[in-house]
């Protein structure tokens, strides 16, 4: 009988293989399956940090399964991402549950202790007012370390996601607050939401803002409580199937951009528009009137290369450009 507790790992050779996709510089890639044994927690951070930056740069957050395909579905199973963001080698990623499944599954495989929980997106994410939150959609990992500090990691929320580990600590008490990108600046806070009918009732909650004069901005709340595989199914099927969800009525994707060892700014297509973001200064790339030229721009900026197959997918959809 199969242990419900069990979670799927990589080989080495395919972690080997992630290394090399996403360009993790070699001196990590030459200690990487003992760092997880280290004594030393800012071993650890220096490592994770590399990790989840060279993801963001080099597997992009998108939706392309849920418009640019004949089944337009999205599995999370673990197999089923390596071969889409790895072993295909077109550039692929996906959106949150995709890309940090496969992301937790890179820690554990590297022998972190690591687990995923779920994740509330703010309403004002979109726009609204009023501090609410949406239902359970997003997904992040949750990592202890050396010292037995509980760290955040996210590789899955576009252009707003936290670019380095986060402590679990309330930046209210404590003013930790993380560089981001540029002059961004990023933090955890624990305390109540606006949604729930109790104050007592305390959860994460994720927030940045541009630069240290801005006001915070909430990006999303999440509990520490494990998620299990069950729960993104059902989570992973609300959120590319339903009609009032943002991902399956519009096309998106971002890709982050470094230089050197430093992450600089990002790639962003929303829609048929095409945006460059580089420390703080953002510029037009393109509007994109037919198919033939969005398909071009997300292989030309993002190097997301589609089949002819994949391409054939979004025909008659409300997501087509048919200019």
């Amino acid at each position: 009988m199969e242990d419900p507790s069990y979670r799927p790992t990589y080989s080495r050779s395919q972690v080997k293989n992630y290394f090399h996709h996403i360009s993790l510089p070699q001196r990590y890639r030459e200690q990487a399956f003992e760092i997880s044994k280290s004594d030393s927690t800012d071993q650890q951070l220096e490592f994770l940090t590399s990790l989840q930056q060279h993801q963001l740069a080099n597997v992009p957050f998108e939706n392309l399964a849920i418009h640019y395909s004949i089944h337009h579905t999205v599995s999370i199973d673990a197999h089923d991402l390596y071969i889409k963001m790895v072993e295909n080698a077109r550039g692929r990623g996906g959106y949150c549950m995709e890309n940090n499944c496969f992301f937790g599954t890179i820690l554990r495989t590297l022998g972190f202790k690591e687990y995923g929980v779920g994740g509330r997106i703010a309403d004002a994410v979109n726009g609204s007012t009023g501090g609410g939150f949406g239902g359970w959609s997003h997904m992040v990992n949750l990592v202890t370390l050396a010292s037995g500090q509980k760290y955040m990691l996210d590789v899955g929320f576009g252009s707003d996601c936290a670019t380095r580990p986060l402590p679990l600590s309330n930046s209210l008490e404590t003013g930790d607050v993380l560089q981001g990108i540029g002059a961004q600046q990023l933090r955890l806070i624990y305390s109540s939401i606006a949604s729930t009918t109790s104050p007592d009732q305390k959860i994460w909650i994720f927030q940045r803002r541009y630069s240290p004069s801005d006001e915070w901005r909430t990006a999303y709340c999440f509990t520490e409580l494990e998620f299990l595989p069950r729960d993104y199914g059902m989570m992973n099927y609300y959120t590319s199937t339903c009609r009032t969800v943002f991902f399956t009525y519009a096309i998106i994707a971002v890709k982050l951009v470094m230089e050197g060892e430093e992450m600089v700014g990002e790639m962003i297509l929303t829609g048929g528009e095409v945006k460059r973001r580089i420390r703080g200064e953002t510029e037009h790339l393109m509007s994109c009137k037919s198919e033939g030229e969005r398909v071009g721009a997300l292989e030309r900026w993002f190097g997301l290369r589609l089949t002819a197959e994949e391409r054939r997918g979004i025909s008659g959809t409300v997501t087509e450009l048919k200019g």
